[in-house]
């Protein structure tokens, strides 16, 4: 006979789902970065943070569900992470914006970096004379979307986990 409430199973499932989920997306962008050579743009950076706080955040809501502590601290993680993705998304959004020259982006973007380098003796020499791409221009499309626009759609996805999984743990 199990011993957790149908809430904590169903937080600790909601908190696995986007732990696992913001694990994909952040690896995903940082293999295109590490083995696909795609540097990213300033805007691209920005929309990572979510993921870099939301990851933390959605392990603890996964724990304090496992340690059945009262299902408030695990709704409240799940709400918190679910708003990070709405930031990710909404970044995306703008990123996306930015690409299709909807508005102007930030004066960070530049336009001086051609690849990563393969050169290690030379790296340290490169982390300050390199700057991003330009985050006018989209460095892949796929079906049509740049990755700002793919991260729009993990973000809305993650965010529907996250609170779907607040209201259930309910």
């Amino acid at each position: 006979m199990s011993t957790t409430s149908p809430s904590s199973r169903a937080g600790l499932g909601y908190s696995a789902l986007l732990t696992i989920g913001m694990i994909v997306v952040i690896g995903s962008a940082l293999g295109f970065e590490h083995i696909g050579g795609y540097i990213p743009c300033a805007l691209c950076l920005e929309q990572r943070q979510p993921y870099y706080y939301g990851i933390p955040v959605a392990i603890v809501a996964a724990l304090t569900a496992v340690a059945g502590l009262p299902s408030w601290i695990t709704r409240g993680l799940l709400i918190i992470a679910g708003l990070m993705m709405v930031v990710g998304g909404g970044i995306g959004v703008y990123h996306a914006g930015v690409e299709w020259h909807f508005w102007e982006g930030p004066t960070t973007c530049s336009t001086s970096a051609s690849s990563v380098t393969q050169n290690a003796g030379d790296l340290l020499g490169q982390l300050n004379s390199i700057k991003g791409p330009s985050c006018t221009e989209a460095a892949l499309r796929v079906l049509g979307l740049s990755m700002a626009g793919w991260n729009v759609i993990a973000s809305v996805i993650l965010a529907i986990i996250a609170f779907v999984g607040a209201k259930k743990a309910a």
